[in-house]
C-alpha cells in the first residue's frame, strides 16, 4: 500500500516545506536577477544550477502540498518582485557569494528538514535536497578558490601535546586578561564576521533601490548594527594577531533603480536577522570565554529590536505572510454558541 496515502503530514514536515517554499520563492527571484546580469561564464553557470534548484524544490513542494489539500503559500512571484530588466545592482563576485552562502545555509536547513521528516516521500525528498545543496556548495566553492576570492579561516600553529583545562580562567577574564582564543571561538568569529560583510552589502543595495523612506531608513540602521557588531567582531580575532575577513561593498553598483519589491527586501532582510540570532546561539554555546558570550547576547538582543522593527513594518504594509496555524478551538467553540 502506498505509504503516502496512510501517513499525514506532520507539523514539523509541513514548517519545513512551508519555510522551504517561502525561502526557495524568493530565490527564484534573486537568482533569476543575478542570471540576467551576469557577464562571468563561470559564475552564471553556477548560478543556473543554484536556480535550477530552488524551481525544482518549489515544483515538488506546490506538488506535496496540493496532494495533501493544503493552501499554497503566495510566496514570491517574478512577475511582483524583482524586475529581471533593471540596472545591474550586484557585481558577479557578491552573486557567487551569495550563491555560497546559499549552499552553507542549505546544508543546515536540509539537515533539519530531514531530521523531522517521517513519511517515506518526504524523508527522501530532504536527503536529496541535502545532497544537492552539497554540490551547489562545492561548486560556489570551488569557484571562489579557483579565482582567489574565497576566504579561509585563519591557520593556527600545531598542537604537540594534548592539553585539558586546570582551572576556572579558562572560561573567566583573570584581572583583564583573555586566554587566547579556540579554534572553534576562532571560526565562529571568522564566520560571522563574513555574515555580517553579507549582510552590509545586501542592505546597502537595498537601501540603494528602496521606494518608501521608512523601508531606506530601516535598511540604513540595519547597515549600521552590521558595522557595529562586525568591528567588534573583527577586534577580537586582531586581538589575538588573526586576520579578520574583509567587506564586500565594493560590490554594489550606484544603481538607485527599482529591481527588488520592498516585500523580498524586507523578508530578505528578516531571514538575516533570524540566521544571526541561531548563529551567534551557536556561537555562545560553543565558545566558552566568557567576554565572547557576553558581546553574542548583546548582538542578539540589538538584531532582536531590529527584527521586531521590521515585522512591524511588513504587518503594516501586509508583506508578512502567516505560516500554517493550529486550530483555535476555543473560537471555533464559542461559534457553536451563537
Amino acid at each position: 500500500m502506498d505509504q503516502r496515502k496512510q501517513i499525514r503530514i506532520t507539523s514539523g514536515e509541513l514548517s519545513q516545506l512551508w519555510t522551504q517554499y517561502m525561502n526557495e520563492s524568493a530565490s527564484i527571484c534573486m537568482l533569476t536577477y543575478f542570471l540576467n546580469k551576469a557577464e562571468d561564464q563561470e559564475i552564471k553557470e553556477v548560478i543556473e544550477f543554484a536556480l535550477q534548484l530552488s524551481e525544482t524544490h518549489v515544483e515538488t513542494i506546490r506538488s506535496i502540498l496540493t496532494e495533501e489539500k493544503y493552501i499554497i503559500p503566495h510566496g514570491f512571484k517574478l512577475d511582483e518582485d524583482v524586475d529581471v530588466t533593471a540596472p545591474r545592482l550586484f557585481s558577479d563576485v557578491y552573486a557567487l557569494h551569495f550563491v555560497h552562502q546559499m549552499g552553507k545555509l542549505g546544508l543546515t536547513a536540509y539537515g533539519q528538514g530531514l531530521s523531522l521528516s517521517i513519511r517515506s516521500d518526504i524523508t527522501h525528498y530532504f536527503r536529496e535536497c541535502l545532497s544537492e545543496s552539497a554540490k551547489l556548495f562545492e561548486m560556489a566553492k570551488d569557484l571562489l578558490l579557483s579565482k582567489g576570492l574565497l576566504v579561509r579561516t585563519p591557520y593556527i600553529t600545531s598542537l604537540d601535546h594534548v592539553d585539558y583545562v586546570k582551572d576556572q580562567g579558562f572560561l573567566w577574564d583573570f584581572l583583564g586578561e583573555k586566554r587566547p582564543l579556540t579554534v572553534l571561538e576562532i571560526t565562529n568569529l571568522h564566520e560571522n564576521i563574513e555574515r555580517n560583510a553579507l549582510g552590509i552589502a545586501t542592505l546597502i543595495g537595498f537601501s540603494q533601490v528602496a521606494n518608501s523612506k521608512e523601508v531606506t531608513k530601516h535598511f540604513i540602521r540595519g547597515i549600521e548594527i552590521a558595522k557595529n557588531q562586525l568591528g567588534k567582531l573583527s577586534k577580537k580575532l586582531n586581538e589575538s594577531n588573526l586576520p579578520a575577513p574583509m567587506t564586500w561593498n565594493s560590490d554594489v553598483t550606484n544603481s538607485t533603480k527599482f529591481t527588488f519589491s520592498e516585500k523580498i527586501m524586507m523578508f530578505y532582510t528578516e531571514a538575516l536577522i533570524v540566521l544571526g540570532i541561531g548563529f551567534y546561539g551557536i556561537s555562545i554555546a560553543t565558545g566558552p570565554r566568557i567576554d565572547l558570550g557576553a558581546s553574542y547576547n548583546k548582538f542578539i538582543l540589538d538584531i532582536q529590536r531590529y527584527a521586531e522593527d521590521g515585522a512591524n513594518i511588513m504587518i503594516n504594509n501586509s508583506w508578512l505572510e502567516k505560516p500554517p496555524q493550529a486550530s483555535n478551538r476555543e473560537q471555533l467553540a464559542k461559534k457553536n454558541m451563537n
